[in-house]
């Protein structure tokens, strides 16, 4: 774990798991500007690291670099012993997910191995699932929080080639709706958020996800997703449906 300020800030500990160069960076960054201390993780230590540096560095913020591999329980536990050290977590953003088919392109049914299937599916939902049960206690104890899972296209509607993606994040979706429904009247905000599209990427780059991508094309870039997700964080636990 690193530390780049000694002190926690007052609006409390915002964990985004899941943080790779795109999105999930934009996402830390939004945090650490609007005076959170961000605790972000992924599997890769070494850049997660670099990123902590940067952002702390650009935002002048307390920014904490945890690894975690979402798909063993175990790691889960650790990372978020660190992260619990740290302070009350007010948000946690989950945006991990396994993605093997690195170039999107769709991949024949009958190709898939069991094993990748099974991966994506623990990461996508069992992680988030593990990652939950770490901060609802705490949140529930207080009677405020907020919890956002990243969605996609794929949360909605099977794409052709994406089975592997789709269970994963049809189950997330379904983990969201239940969670929504049980904490939202102890004053946990819980929320689904669907991001149509790769973030930074255009429109004619992407393969096989349907019609819904060319409504969005670059408007959903990864800063404005950032700060999208911040303004959810912040509207309450009657803020949304949880349906959607």
């Amino acid at each position: 774990m690193r530390s780049m300020v000694s002190s926690t800030s007052n609006k409390g500990i915002a964990a985004i798991v899941g943080v790779g160069p795109k999105l999930g960076r934009s996402i830390a960054r939004k945090f650490a500007h609007e005076g959170y201390t961000v605790a972000i993780l992924a599997r890769d230590l070494g850049r997660l690291s670099r990123f902590a540096d940067e952002i702390a560095r650009e935002e002048k913020a307390q920014v904490f670099a945890i690894r975690i591999d979402c798909s063993e329980s175990r790691s889960v536990r650790e990372a978020f012993e660190g992260v619990l050290s740290l302070g009350f977590v007010e948000v946690l953003v989950y945006n991990a997910y396994s993605n093997t088919n690195t170039n999107w392109q769709p991949t024949n049914f009958s190709d898939i191995r069991v094993e990748s299937f099974q991966k994506s599916l623990a990461v996508s939902s069992v992680g988030a699932f593990h990652c939950a049960q770490q901060v609802l206690p705490g949140m529930v104890e207080r009677g405020r929080g907020t919890i956002l899972f990243t969605g996609c296209s794929a949360s909605l509607n099977g794409i052709p080639g994406f089975s592997e993606l789709c269970c994963g994040k049809f189950a997330l979706r379904a983990l969201s709706q239940c969670l929504a429904r049980e904490f939202q009247p102890l004053g946990v905000h819980v929320a689904h958020v669907i991001i149509d599209g790769i973030p930074g990427i255009n429109v004619s780059e992407n393969v096989g996800w349907g019609t819904t991508e060319r409504r969005t094309g670059r408007v959903n870039g990864p800063r404005r997703v950032g700060s999208n997700l911040l303004a959810l964080a912040c509207s309450g636990p009657n803020g949304l449906d949880p349906r959607d």
